[in-house]
């Protein structure tokens, strides 16, 4: 459902605006750090080291202090507008200064790798502060809740089940406004739009920030449930996979985009298990096929229904 709510973001800029990003993983990785870093904070006393203050990869790497981008985030609601707030900043940092100077196509496509690369070299940095390769595990409690219990489970079960129920909700809402089609108009004829006097950047920037929260939203979920979050997942392949997934499921379809991240990521659960050395092949054989005979993706298939 993580996947699925990253699926909806990169589709929403993607298969309405037509702006194909291959560094969402960035954003969903943000997320994720900003809820690992509340997470090792919550560790205290109870680490193997005994700090309360440091968390434990700092006293292993001999820090002396805690550095003062981690300050504050020993509280929930801090830790809850930073997971918001960064992947959000980063994106209006990126696309004002990227869209003011109407890069498009691949060219965006390419920076915003670019970025994702560079976010990923600099996180696996020992002395940057947020773990180096190894990044943040062992985590033990969230809001006072063992995350190894049953109920804690099913409680991120649910919650995940609701953001990705309100990100649907808040993304349909926005393709099926006046906005939404100012987006699709931006999609099929840019420069027409621009000359009929839209602020076509403007609109860009807007709908690229709003993905851009959506996957740090699902990045912070994802974290407590699989217990560990490192520099592997700003990998340009990650983002790579997040649009194969849109492909798959549907381009521009909202509901496409989910079914699609489910699905690739249950046949990979199953190949990886299976036959891992054809699990590449499999996806590159996938992705092909879809674009030659399935250009709406899976949800094509379904008689009578419309593409927004």
């Amino acid at each position: 459902m993580c996947y699925a709510m990253l699926a909806l973001a990169l589709d929403l800029i993607w298969g309405y605006c037509g702006i194909l990003s291959l560094g969402h993983a960035a954003f969903f990785s943000l997320g994720g750090y900003a809820m690992g870093m509340y997470l090792m904070r919550q560790i205290g006393s109870r680490g193997v080291y005994g700090d309360p203050v440091l968390p434990d990869f700092m006293v292993f790497l001999n820090w002396k202090a805690l550095p003062w981008f981690w300050y504050g985030f020993n509280h929930f609601l801090f830790a809850l507008v930073m997971m918001v707030v960064v992947p959000g900043l980063l994106a209006l940092l990126f696309g004002w200064l990227a869209f003011r100077s109407r890069v498009t196509g691949v060219y965006f496509s390419i920076i915003t790798q670019a970025m994702t690369y560079a976010l990923m070299i600099a996180f696996f940095r020992n002395d940057t502060g947020f773990g180096g390769n190894n990044g943040f595990t062992d985590f033990k409690d969230i809001l006072g809740f063992d995350l190894r219990s049953d109920s804690t489970r099913v409680g991120l079960l649910v919650v995940t089940a609701i953001a990705l129920a309100a990100s649907y909700i808040a993304c349909r809402a926005i393709v099926n406004s006046r906005a939404g089609r100012v987006l699709r108009a931006i999609r099929d004829a840019e420069s027409r739009t621009r000359f009929l006097g839209y602020p076509v950047e403007s609109f860009k920037l807007w709908v690229f920030v709003f993905s851009a929260i959506i996957a740090g939203i699902a990045g912070a979920l994802y974290v407590p449930q699989v217990g560990i979050i490192n520099p592997g997942e700003m990998s340009p392949l990650n983002s790579i996979e997040v649009v194969i997934w849109v492909a798959v499921g549907g381009r521009g379809t909202l509901f496409g985009a989910a079914t699609g991240a489910v699905l690739v990521n249950y046949a990979k659960t199953y190949l990886t298990s299976a036959i891992p050395d054809v699990w590449l092949y499999a996806l590159g054989l996938l992705f092909v096929l879809v674009t030659v005979f399935l250009p709406r993706g899976v949800v094509g298939l379904i008689p009578n229904r419309s593409k927004k």
